[in-house]
């Protein structure tokens, strides 16, 4: 019996661990794939810790996967043995409920979520549905590749859907995970871009990445510095804190869009006084499809958009999720299979 290694959770909350697993089998309409990264994202907290009803267990987390399709199954014919592919948040829908016949995949009410729905990337080969796959472009290294799945294509998406064109004024609060990619987008599509960060320290950072100014929340009220500059078209939060988004609301234009992206546990506030005076509007936003995916990669290999990255060897999986979960990590941690 042919095995592999594995990176799995064997409970709710229990420890990440190294096992041997057998070699899985393509079924019909899905492929095999040789993962070479997978990155490390929060919203594995999500598997680690039970946080979804109906996961079962043991499970192996990861759905910011890159790497080369080894088998396929029965009836496959768009893909092929050897081409390299990404899997990301969005791992499949089944075609057939309402959300999907309008084309809106991403709302499928029978969504799989890779690393959540079966197993994901932290491990040496997974299986995935073909309508999960994202084409990689060769020139990106699957290390870079890996964090696009998410971070990269869930920013990617909501600011090329927020309505907002090239001369216009996008704010982006948080440069962080998400943040660092965003600012990096935005500056791509034209934007002129202010960064909304907590204190002084991201200021060099921020303007490196493509900032045009820099606003420190700590310092200044930023809602009150964005209308001093006429508001902001739109404001894309990645922030994980409906208190500190709740801050930035009034900076907005009017008819702007404040784009949500963060997932945080607390409520966001707003006036009803603040939509109906500007006629503004809160807008939050999820990742995307594997076509998005594959829109996002070609874009970023164009543009030179690059995700700053802390990588760790298969083996130290649990050490790589504590990093990404104190919070001290630049900016993304990807799991190397080599």
């Amino acid at each position: 019996m042919a095995t592999m290694k594995a990176v799995q959770v064997s409970r709710p909350g229990g420890d990440l661990e190294v096992v041997e697993r057998e070699v899985p089998k393509p079924d019909a309409g899905q492929v095999r794939i040789r993962v070479q990264a997978c990155g490390v994202c929060h919203s594995d907290v999500l598997t680690k810790d039970g946080l979804v009803p109906g996961i079962s267990y043991p499970r192996v987390p990861g759905h910011e996967v890159a790497g080369v399709i080894d088998e396929v199954g029965a009836g496959v014919k768009t893909w092929k043995k050897g081409e390299r592919v990404g899997v990301g948040w969005h791992g499949g829908h089944d075609g057939t409920c309402p959300a999907c016949r309008r084309g809106e995949f991403i709302n499928c009410v029978n969504e799989q979520v890779c690393g959540i729905s079966y197993d994901g990337g932290y491990q040496e080969l997974m299986i995935a549905p073909i309508e999960a796959l994202a084409r990689l472009p060769e020139a990106l290294d699957p290390i870079v590749a890996a964090p696009l799945m998410c971070a990269g294509v869930t920013t990617f998406n909501a600011l090329r859907h927020s309505g907002a064109q090239p001369g216009d004024l996008v704010a982006i609060q948080g440069v962080g995970g998400l943040g660092h990619l965003a600012i990096q987008f935005a500056k791509r599509f034209g934007h002129r871009v202010a960064a909304i960060g907590r204190g002084p320290g991201n200021a060099p950072l921020a303007k490196q990445l493509g900032a045009d100014l820099y606003l420190d929340s700590v310092a200044t009220d930023a809602a009150a510095e964005l209308r001093k500059l006429g508001g902001a078209r739109v404001i894309l939060s990645t922030a994980p804190s409906g208190k500190a988004m709740s801050t930035v609301i009034g900076g907005l234009a009017a008819g702007g869009t404040f784009l949500v992206v963060g997932a945080a546990p607390d409520a966001l506030e707003v006036s009803p006084n603040q939509l109906i005076a500007g006629r503004t509007q809160l807008l939050g936003w999820a990742s995307g499809i594997a076509t998005d995916s594959e829109d996002t990669l070609r874009f970023a290999e164009l543009t030179g958009v690059r995700p700053m990255i802390e990588t760790y060897p298969f083996a130290r999986a649990a050490e790589a999720y504590a990093r990404m979960l104190s919070g001290k990590a630049e900016f993304r941690v990807v799991l190397t299979m080599a």
